[in-house]
This record gives structure tokens, C-alpha cells and sequence, in this order.
């Protein structure tokens, strides 16, 4: 049978009402205690469950995991038409007088979300990492002027509910 103890320590008190200030002011004349007898704790957080796994690690590309597009010249496709959370990334050569647009459509509505126009000249090599939300029947799609080339792979990082998703 475990032994009780009774704490009496102000500070103790004071920095269990600064983290837990719910249970602050309970009242003079009552006092902590502590017990040697062993009582289980059961950890139910995320933590527990396995998914601990690093943010940064989880946007990891992989063989697996990973799709790699590649756009040329005067070409328009569709990238993703899956829900979730992608991270997009690679680059742009920009060949003088032309772009690329990487737009997010549903059909009806269309918004530009990555535009890289025309350069004064040159050839540029441009690189980009974006994040992008796709709910159901959202895509994202791109498009290239004449000379440009659109490079990069895309993984998705977490599903529709934010649950992340690791790199197989």
C-alpha cells in the first residue's frame, strides 16, 4: 500500500496556477500531495500514436512518393486534381519572350497563383516551392508560352483533413 505525502511549497503552487490557471485560487487550507503509490499514465497524443514525425521531414520528396512533370514550350496540363495539401516544386527557364502561368481552376473560377512573364531577354532559370490546398474538384494546372520550359515534381504532404502524409 502506497504512503501519502503532503507539499506544502508556495512555489510549487504558484507555478501550477501560472500553467494550469483553471485550477488557480483553490482555496486556502488545501494543500498538494503525493503518493508512492504507482498509477499508469496513458498517453493518447499524437506523439504516442507514432506521428511524431518531423514536419520537415514529411515534405521530404522520395522514388516513391514523388511525381515529376515537365512542361515545354506552348503547353497547357493539368498537374493535380487530388485533395489535399502538395508542395510543388522545381524552375522555370524563361527563354526571353515568354512565361509560365500555374493557375488553381474548379471549372468555373480560375485564379493565377504563380505567374512568371516575359523577360527582357536572356535566359533565365528560375526556381520556385510553393504549397498549394486542393479541395474537391479543385486542380492545378499550368501553362507555357512559346520558349519556356516548366520543370519539377510535386508529393502530397498531408490529405484533405491536414493529416500529415510521410514520404514512402
Amino acid at each position: 500500500m502506497g504512503q501519502e505525502f503532503t507539499i506544502n511549497s508556495r512555489a510549487i503552487e504558484d507555478r501550477i496556477n501560472a500553467l494550469l490557471p483553471s485550477q488557480g485560487g483553490f482555496g486556502a487550507g488545501i494543500d498538494f500531495s503525493a503518493s508512492t503509490t504507482i498509477i499508469p499514465i496513458i498517453d493518447l497524443t499524437a506523439t504516442a500514436e507514432g506521428s511524431g514525425f518531423r514536419e520537415d521531414l514529411q515534405k521530404a520528396q522520395s522514388l516513391i512518393s514523388s511525381t515529376v512533370f515537365s512542361l515545354s514550350a506552348s503547353t497547357t496540363a493539368t498537374l493535380i486534381n487530388t485533395t489535399g495539401y502538395w508542395q510543388v516544386l522545381g524552375y522555370v527557364q524563361n527563354n526571353g519572350n515568354s512565361g509560365v502561368q500555374v493557375k488553381l481552376t474548379d471549372g468555373t473560377t480560375t485564379k493565377i497563383i504563380y505567374d512568371i512573364g516575359a523577360s527582357a531577354g536572356g535566359v533565365l532559370a528560375i526556381p520556385f516551392d510553393f504549397m498549394v490546398f486542393l479541395p474537391s474538384g479543385v486542380s492545378l494546372t499550368a501553362n507555357t508560352a512559346s520558349a519556356t520550359q516548366f520543370r519539377g515534381s510535386y508529393r502530397q504532404i498531408a490529405d484533405i483533413s491536414g493529416n500529415f502524409i510521410n514520404p514512402a
